[in-house]
């Protein structure tokens, strides 16, 4: 074999090995590498409604070369093709890029508004259903039963923690924590108006924490998916924070209106820092309790 012949053979195996690998590097690679990219997130978009355009980039690829490797998918383009028709592979790939990121009392002047604004409102039912949609790894959720155990409402309160992230909500239900994370719950709790000790939350194994088992008793697990199921309950209090920024107009108004239904007459709609009522079909059929912390009041 001449020399010429093995240097192209080098070449060519190396442009497969970058094709590839730059998804996790974070290269360009090639114009139509990126194409291909980009092409993949507009089928997502246009199919199911979840919009991956503006996430960062870095953790798409990094998704997509994990579940290349895990489905011996060769290309971009591939996958896209199992995307658009197979819907057990479309599903677990949306899993894989969905975001997790989350904290114990995120937003520590929200849960104080919480405290003062919603809670009295809370007090006033014999029973509380509440629903935390998109709940990720379970964070918040136990942050709400913490707060609602603190102001003696737990125990006449369903919280329904829903995700269309099955390993998200798998150890959401096992409430086990790295232990890392403590302190900086610990200051977001005491800020938030906590009033207890927060380590009497949890007990600790060095590495990991896990949540009291009080706390888990009325919270119900459940696999939902916004963007394809309708109304399951009827709810007094819906948080929904930080989801619907990654909706397009259209899916916000879906979603919007299926929290409507879901909220009893004068129930309550939180939603995150970035999100708002505003231009949406629904946002005069909402008074706002909150205009900063983005917490409202249903009308009818």
């Amino acid at each position: 074999m001449n020399n010429f012949l093995l240097i192209s053979l080098s070449e060519e195996l190396k442009k497969t090995y970058l094709n590839k690998n730059n998804l996790v590097s974070g290269e360009t690679g090639s114009i139509q590498q990126d194409e291909k990219f980009h092409n993949l997130l507009e089928a997502i978009y246009q199919k199911y409604g979840y919009d991956f355009r503006q996430y960062s980039e870095a953790h798409i690829k990094r998704r997509l070369m994990s579940r290349m490797k895990m489905s011996a998918i060769e290309d971009l383009s591939e996958m896209q093709f199992k995307v658009l028709n197979d819907e057990t592979f479309a599903s677990e790939l949306l899993q894989d890029l969905s975001i997790t990121v989350t904290e114990m009392f995120r937003d520590a002047a929200f849960y104080k508004s919480l405290r003062d604004n919603i809670i009295p409102i809370l007090k006033t039912y014999p029973f509380i259903k509440i629903w935390h949609a998109g709940c990720a790894t379970g964070e918040e959720a136990y942050s709400m039963a913490i707060l609602l155990q603190e102001e003696g409402l737990y125990d006449r309160t369903t919280i329904y923690a829903t995700d269309f992230n099955q390993r998200a909500l798998n150890q959401a239900k096992e409430g086990i924590f790295s232990n890392a994370m403590m302190k900086e719950y610990t200051t977001n709790y005491q800020l938030s108006g906590g009033k207890e000790s927060f380590s009497g939350y949890y007990t600790s194994d060095n590495a990991n924490v896990i949540m009291n088992q009080s706390l888990k008793k009325n919270i119900v697990w459940a696999n939902h998916n916004l963007v394809t199921d309708s109304v399951f309950a009827e709810v007094n209090l819906i948080l929904c924070r930080n989801v619907l920024i990654y909706f397009n107009k259209n899916l916000q108004n879906k979603v919007n209106r299926l929290f409507y239904n879901s909220l009893i007459h004068g129930g309550i709609l939180c939603l995150g820092s970035k999100e708002s009522l505003r231009f949406t079909d629904l946002g005069n059929d909402y008074t706002e309790i909150d205009k900063k912390q983005r917490i409202f009041k249903k009308k009818y």
